[in-house]
């Protein structure tokens, strides 16, 4: 099995990252850029809101990694970026490894105190 190293994440794109995805309309754009392209105009028209705030919400997302945005022809294809979620994953297993040594840790003090 081959493993692959996920470079860590700087305090400042863990900032931006979660800044990001802390919007619910930001989750769905990365959720439906993660099944293909999208044109900015497609999501547009999946909100109740002006494409200049979609445009706004892409800009964040990109700023964050999460998405790319490339030209084709008069459009602007957004594709989100798995590697940037990947980084986020690893850093959330980072975490709940710590979480379960501690479980395991308050499991065995309470064993020991049982008598």
């Amino acid at each position: 099995m081959v493993v692959y190293e996920v470079p860590e994440l700087t305090d400042d794109e863990v900032d931006r990252l979660f800044r990001a995805l802390a919007d619910r309309t930001r989750r769905d754009i990365v959720r439906r850029t993660l099944r293909g392209e999208v044109s900015v105009s497609q999501l547009a028209s999946s909100y109740e809101m002006s494409f200049a705030a979609v445009q706004k919400h892409v800009a964040v997302l990109e700023g964050a990694g999460l998405v790319t945005k490339q030209p084709h022809g008069r459009e602007r294809l957004v594709r989100a970026d798995p590697a940037t979620i990947q980084r986020a994953q690893a850093l959330l297993d980072q975490f709940e490894i710590i979480w379960r040594d501690r479980v395991t840790q308050l499991d065995a003090l309470l064993l020991e105190e049982t008598p």
